[in-house]
């Protein structure tokens, strides 16, 4: 099957050149764009079966007012002492001057998303150093128009402030929406240029070749342009949304994979020029050679995303199949436009470099595929060592639900939130809503029900019932529904609303305001913090089922390519040893040395996309060349020994690329970046040096040829390299 699409597309390259620009152009041109699809509110992904979706939804139909956005303006004394009576008035007359200019007086049933429908400034601290001003903006969490309301508001508010000794920042849910969204379009472009730097200089390293190092650049730079384009087509035709780090992801996802399938190609065309084939039967031995490592390493990674399509959490359910159409496209585009491309250059390919004419001998790999054949045992004991101490790491793991945290330190809604801390709870940022609902026909009673807000006052994790009456009115804590049949009452936690400390106190929150509820009520808790513990539970759900299919599915794919029942399940032990290995190493670095409280809660399933399912490329190639090895004629160790020394190069490189393409996200300047670019980079470190690179080759030679069984991976092969022993083999490597 490769070997006729390898003839196909290089007797043919330029039609297949043509094919991939004009499908570009027409995608770019007139396919609906990634951002069409973008959802920056995480919570919204979660199924309606959770307590805070049914909480959001009452919310909606009773209290329509609740599901627009609530930004917090923080005035302080620029040099931090209590503000006069004199800052307070000027406080309230910038509020004044703000309400005229900017909130809308156009009637409720004709605003619009983004316009300010309420300015009000009177909540100071007890300290007397915090102003709080709130202003309510039209729309929901996942509305951008939302976003640049508050944009309106920072330019509006900064020449208020001039000539007087105050200061202030907005921080709440759409503030840090825009500044979230700002760090992830600095993420994208510094990601993007790092990224090409790095896979420049390092191909320029490997091949000496300028023509080698651009080859990547612009073909994933093409397929860079037609896979986001397919994912939206495809998030249009099935109605499904991505997260808004999808495109920061899919910039390195395309361009490590993508350079992946590119080496593992041009290192296969290099052996077989070096062996004698004339250029164009050199790339078509190449497609076959490593055509079906690269489709099952394709499988393999589009299965492990597709099997997020099990999740709960639509946020990973969405990620998933986005993710999946990137790498299809990818695989589609390595074993037909890099072969067109590549059979059009020739040796050129490698210019301006003769390193491809001749093999070089007594290379590192060859000493480390010598040393792996004679002592196996050794090897596969300290490979395991290593691997099982950086998974000791995994006994500490606490996940972090902090978005606070997650942001850059140096953004408005960061700094204006750290101010707000000094004079009020943590949980004024995002008040804990309590929802009570009459079961019967009859109104709530006003008084049984501010009683029953009182009490929950009281409740452990509450620091206090949040007022929710103008600064002129009578104190007033409950907001009632038109019909009376509902009620709302704001909790502000003592913990910052997306600490594991405050959605740990939402539990025990929902058993008592459930067992305290008065009689003939229905009682449900939402709010942020709600939703992010239904996230959380969410996650964990998610990992126990995606983890095991996924497993399951990845050693079926192996199975299929090594014809084979027993080389797929140690395999698979591998991958999960180098999970663990992984995540238990970011747990050292960065709750142990950074001191943190926990790493991202969605790391997890990062590290399992990327790690599991990429890095499981570089097991394909090996133990498919530990197989091709073995069908020559060799015995176990000799085998590993040469699979190490041909397979170790391109494993090497690849490695070294996609580590180093990883390891760009840690410029990006967010926390939840430089995890997972840490995370990433080191799970494909130990997945290509340390798992593939000597524990599978390792305990391969020990297993022999009973790990092909009961396929033939042991019987020699006829064709390209062909052989029956080391005697009839010897030729055939030294033309490599």
């Amino acid at each position: 099957m490769f070997g006729r699409l390898g003839r196909l597309v290089v007797h043919h390259p330029w039609k297949v050149i043509a094919a991939w620009l004009v499908a570009a152009v027409a995608l770019v041109a007139f396919a609906p764009k990634l951002s069409d699809i973008t959802n920056q509110d995480t919570a919204s992904f979660l199924p309606d079966k959770y307590e805070s979706v049914q909480a959001a939804d009452l919310a909606e139909k009773q209290f329509p007012q609740s599901k627009d956005q609530s930004a917090l303006t923080i005035f302080k004394r620029a040099d931090g002492a209590p503000l006069t009576p004199a800052d307070e008035a000027k406080v309230r007359e910038i509020a004044g001057r703000l309400h005229d200019a900017t909130v809308t007086t156009a009637p409720a049933d004709q605003q619009k998303v983004g316009d300010i429908t309420s300015l009000a400034a009177g909540q100071v601290s007890e300290n007397k150093k915090i102003h709080l001003m709130n202003v309510t903006i039209k729309g929901n969490a996942q509305d951008t128009k939302v976003n640049d309301a508050v944009k309106d508001l920072r330019e509006k508010t900064k020449p208020l402030l001039q000539g007087t000794d105050l200061k202030a920042g907005y921080t709440g849910g759409p503030a840090m929406m825009l500044d979230n969204q700002d760090a992830f379009k600095k993420a994208e472009a510094i990601v993007g240029i790092v990224t090409i730097v790095l896979i420049l200089v390092l191909l320029l390293l490997i091949y000496r070749s300028p023509v080698a190092a651009f080859l990547p650049i612009v073909v994933v730079g093409l397929v860079a342009m037609v896979a986001p384009a397919v994912i939206a087509m495809a998030g249009k035709a099935f109605d499904f949304q991505v997260e808004q780090s999808l495109q920061t992801i899919l910039i390195v996802v395309l361009f490590g994979i993508g350079t992946d399938y590119i080496l593992f190609l041009l290192f296969r065309y290099r052996e077989r020029l070096r062996a004698g084939d004339d250029k164009k039967q050199a790339m078509i031995v190449a497609v076959e050679r490593v055509g079906e490592a690269i489709a099952s390493a394709a499988g393999a990674v589009v299965i492990a995303f597709g099997a997020m399509l099990l999740a709960t959490l639509g946020s990973f359910r969405s990620m998933g199949p986005g993710l999946a159409i990137a790498v299809i496209v990818m695989a589609i585009a390595g074993l037909t436009l890099v072969p067109a491309v590549v059979s059009l250059l020739g040796p050129k390919v490698f210019w301006p470099s003769k390193g491809w004419q001749k093999q070089p001998e007594g290379t590192t790999f060859a000493k480390l595929g010598a040393l792996t054949g004679r002592k196996p045992v050794a090897v596969a004991v300290v490979s395991g060592v290593i691997m099982v101490a950086l998974a000791s790491g995994l006994l500490g793991f606490k996940a972090d639900y902090d978005q606070i945290g997650q942001l850059p330190s140096n953004t408005e809604s960061a700094k204006a939130m750290k101010d707000m801390q000094s004079g009020f709870p943590a949980g004024m940022l995002n008040p804990t809503q309590v929802y009570v609902s009459s079961k019967t026909d009859q109104p709530l009673d006003h008084e049984v029900v501010d009683a029953y807000a009182d009490s929950l006052g009281k409740a452990d994790g509450v620091g206090a019932v949040k007022a929710v009456s103008k600064p002129d009115e009578p104190k007033r804590y409950v907001t009632y529904s038109g019909d009376g049949m509902s009620a709302e009452i704001q909790l502000v936690l003592k913990e910052s609303p997306y600490t594991n400390a405050a959605l740990d106190a939402i539990k025990p929150l929902r058993a008592t305001a459930d067992r305290t509820a008065p009689a003939g009520t229905d009682v449900v808790v939402g709010g942020a913090t709600a939703q992010f513990t239904d996230v959380r539970t969410a996650t964990n759900h998610d990992m126990k089922v995606i983890f095991p299919v996924a497993g399951l599915l990845i050693a079926l794919i192996l199975g299929l390519l090594l014809r084979s029942v027993v080389a797929p399940w140690y395999l698979m032990l591998a991958v999960v040893l180098g999970y663990a290995s992984t995540l238990g190493a970011t747990v050292l670095v960065f709750q142990g040395l950074a001191d943190k409280a926990g790493v991202m809660f969605s790391l997890p399933i990062m590290i399992y996309m990327f790690v599991v399912a990429i890095g499981t490329d570089y097991n394909i190639l090996m133990v498919a060349r530990l197989r091709e090895e073995a069908q020559e004629g060799h015995k176990p160790r000799k085998a590993a020994a040469l699979a190490i020394e041909h397979a170790g190069p391109s494993i090497a490189a690849a490695g070294v690329i996609l580590a180093g393409t990883f390891a760009s996200l840690m410029f990006a300047g967010m926390s939840m970046m430089t995890e997972m670019g840490f995370a990433v980079s080191a799970g494909i470190c130990i997945s290509a040096f340390v798992m593939s690179m000597f524990l599978v080759p390792a305990v391969t030679a020990l297993i022999g040829n009973r790990a092909w069984w009961p396929g033939h991976g042991a019987d020699p092969r006829t064709g390209h390299g062909g052989g029956h022993g080391d005697e009839d083999r010897e030729p055939v490597l030294a033309g490599r």
